[in-house]
C-alpha cells in the first residue's frame, strides 16, 4: 500500500507489533515467574486453586508490573548496560536513549489503570502492600534512593519480591501465611547478590558498589547461603519437603561458587539460578494443588 506520493505506508499492525515485542523483551519474560508465580502461590495458600477476585492482581503481575520493574531499571542503567555482555539477550534488553520516552509511557499506561482499580476495589491493607511493592521496585533503580547502588540495601530491598504472598491474601480478605511470605523474603534477599556476582567487573568499573562488589564472590556465597538457610527454616514451618528442595538447590549453588569464587563461575551458574524458582515453585505448586484437591489443606 502506498500514499499519494508513491511511498509505502505502514499499517498499524506493522507498527504496533514490533513495539509490543520490544516492550515484552524489556519486561524479561523469563523472570515473570518471580511475580506471577508468587501471586499464584499466594492464591493457593488461601486454600483454593483459583479465586476470580484475584485475577486482576494476577494479570497485573505479568507484563505490566514486570515492565515497571525492568523498564525503570533499564532507563537508569543505560551506561552500565552498554558495557554488559549479558544485555541484549533473554537476560535483559539494552535500550537506546530514544526508547526512554516510550518505556516511561508504556509503564504508566499498563500500570496506572490497575492501580486505580485496586484503589477503588481492594481493602486498605492490600493497597498499602501494593504501594510498597511498586515503590520499592521503582526506587531500586531510580534516584534519589536508588537501592541498586547501596550495598546490602540492594539485597534487602529484593525481599519485596515476596509481597504477592501478602497482597493476594489481603485482596481476598484473609490473613497471609506469614512463614511462607517471610521465607520467600529471605530467599529473595539471598538470590539478588548471588546473581549480581557475575556483574562485579562491570559494576565496579561503573563506580557502582553493590553487595556483590562489596563482599566479593566468596563473601556473597556466605551471605546468600545464610539467607537461603533461613528461608529453608521458615519454609519448613509450612512444608518440610519444600524446605528440603529449597536447601538442596541453594546448597548446590553456594558450594559451586565457593569452590571457584569468580564472576565467571557465577555466570555459568546463572541458568541454574534462573531455574531455581521454576523448580522449587513447581514442586511447591504440585504439593499445594494435591493437598487442596484432597482437602488436606488448609
Amino acid at each position: 500500500m502506498a500514499d499519494p506520493d508513491g511511498r509505502p505506508t505502514r499499517t498499524p499492525t506493522r507498527t504496533i507489533g514490533p513495539v509490543v515485542a520490544r516492550l515484552v523483551h524489556i519486561s524479561r519474560p523469563v523472570l515473570w515467574i518471580n511475580t506471577i508465580g508468587s501471586g499464584v502461590v499466594g492464591v493457593w495458600l488461601t486454600g483454593t486453586l483459583m479465586d476470580v477476585r484475584a485475577l486482576p492482581v494476577l494479570l497485573w503481575l505479568t507484563l505490566p508490573f514486570n515492565l515497571l520493574i525492568y523498564g525503570v531499571n533499564d532507563i537508569y542503567d543505560q551506561d552500565t548496560d552498554a558495557a554488559n555482555p549479558r544485555k541484549g539477550s533473554i537476560e535483559g534488553a539494552r535500550i537506546r536513549p530514544s526508547e526512554v520516552r516510550l518505556i516511561a509511557w508504556a509503564v504508566a499506561v499498563t500500570n496506572v489503570p490497575f492501580l486505580i482499580y485496586f484503589g477503588l476495589a481492594l481493602p486498605a491493607a492490600a493497597n498499602a502492600a501494593i504501594a510498597l511493592y511498586a515503590s520499592i521496585f521503582v526506587f531500586y533503580s531510580a534516584p534519589p534512593l536508588r537501592f541498586k547502588a547501596r550495598p546490602f540495601l540492594d539485597s534487602i530491598s529484593n525481599a519485596a519480591y515476596a509481597l504477592p504472598l501478602v497482597i493476594v491474601p489481603f485482596a481476598l480478605g484473609v490473613a497471609p501465611v506469614w512463614p511462607a511470605a517471610l521465607g520467600l523474603m529471605a530467599w529473595s534477599v539471598a538470590k539478588h547478590p548471588f546473581d549480581a556476582v557475575q556483574d562485579i567487573v562491570e559494576d565496579r568499573e561503573a563506580g557502582i558498589t553493590t553487595t556483590a562488589v562489596r563482599l566479593g564472590p566468596r563473601g556473597v556465597a556466605l551471605w546468600s547461603g545464610s539467607w537461603w538457610a533461613l528461608s529453608s527454616v521458615l519454609f519448613a514451618l509450612v512444608s518440610v519437603p519444600v524446605a528440603v528442595v529449597n536447601l538442596a538447590i541453594a546448597g548446590l549453588l553456594v558450594v559451586r561458587l565457593l569452590r571457584d569464587p569468580t564472576p565467571a563461575t557465577a555466570h555459568r551458574l546463572y541458568p541454574l539460578s534462573v531455574a531455581f524458582p521454576y523448580v522449587a515453585g513447581s514442586f511447591t505448586g504440585v504439593l499445594l494443588t494435591v493437598a487442596i484437591f484432597f482437602g488436606w489443606y488448609p
